[in-house]
């Protein structure tokens, strides 16, 4: 079972608010989707560049040619989890690799600054849809109180919805084959673990 778009319930939106306007969301550019997760948690789009993106991938990766940071030797992006991890350590935060095992109620939300998903993404050339699946960086992030799915393939940010619709699409998401959770906390936060309620 690979992953599948997520089709919870959908909170309606009061026709005076329109979120995706005070949303950050930058939009896939190439192979540049982790750049993009970054930045679309963040709410920023300069929190990280692609230049800053391929300096860290050089500093891990120095003399090597064929390198297992999976990115593009043309600098089109394809960046691996050493690189997003490198990249949150420059801004005092860490990534915290989420066992599938454990149970997504024991996160404590209030503790997490966001969520970065790997994801299987089906390719595309043009407008046809090819039956080859590549794995893809997602954000996932609150939004004045609201958790947005901030995928950069996607036209505008999906509205999750409260914590417990969140858990439902994380639980959703988890479920498929290769899909892989990283909690974005705080340094502190990780330090003390203070991202789990079950000790």
């Amino acid at each position: 079972m690979s992953c599948v778009p997520w089709k919870g319930d959908k909170l309606k939106l009061d026709s005076d608010v329109q979120p995706p306007a005070l949303i950050y969301h930058e939009k896939q550019r190439r192979e540049l989707c982790a750049l993009h997760a970054l930045n679309n948690v963040f709410q920023d789009g300069r929190a990280f560049t692609r230049d800053t993106l391929q300096e860290i991938f050089q500093r891990l990766s120095p003399n090597t040619l064929v390198t297992p940071h999976k990115k593009s030797m043309l600098g089109t992006g394809n960046y691996d989890v050493n690189v997003i991890m490198a990249a949150l350590q420059t801004k005092g935060y860490e990534a915290v690799w989420w066992d599938k095992r454990r149970d997504v109620d024991t996160i404590a939300l209030s503790n997490v600054m966001g969520f970065i998903m790997n994801i299987p993404s089906s390719l595309c050339w043009g407008p046809v849809k090819l039956p080859l699946k590549r794995q893809h960086w997602i954000g996932v992030r609150e939004v004045a109180g609201i958790y947005y799915n901030l995928d950069s393939k996607l036209k505008l940010p999906d509205q999750i919805g409260n914590e417990d619709e969140l858990r439902k699409f994380l639980k959703h998401q988890l479920r498929g084959k290769n899909c892989e959770l990283l909690l974005v906390v705080s340094e502190e936060v990780e330090v003390h673990q203070s991202w789990r309620m079950d000790g």
